[in-house]
């Protein structure tokens, strides 16, 4: 009986920290996810301001 309640505290332990990998990963795709918008923001404003003009002979 004793054992069973050790294997279960166990099982939670093992739980937990597939929930803390799974919360890392999800807050690491996430990051990456808001750092694609930011440089595509950031690419968008560069073209923007770019001058064009390059028949300045």
């Amino acid at each position: 009986m004793l054992e069973e309640g050790f294997n279960d505290e166990a099982a939670d332990g093992e739980d937990e920290t597939v929930s803390k990998a799974q919360a890392a990963k999800n807050a690491l795709l996430k990051r990456r996810a808001l750092d694609d918008v930011i440089e595509e923001h950031r690419l968008n404003k560069r073209l923007r301001d770019y001058d064009f003009d390059l028949d300045d002979d």
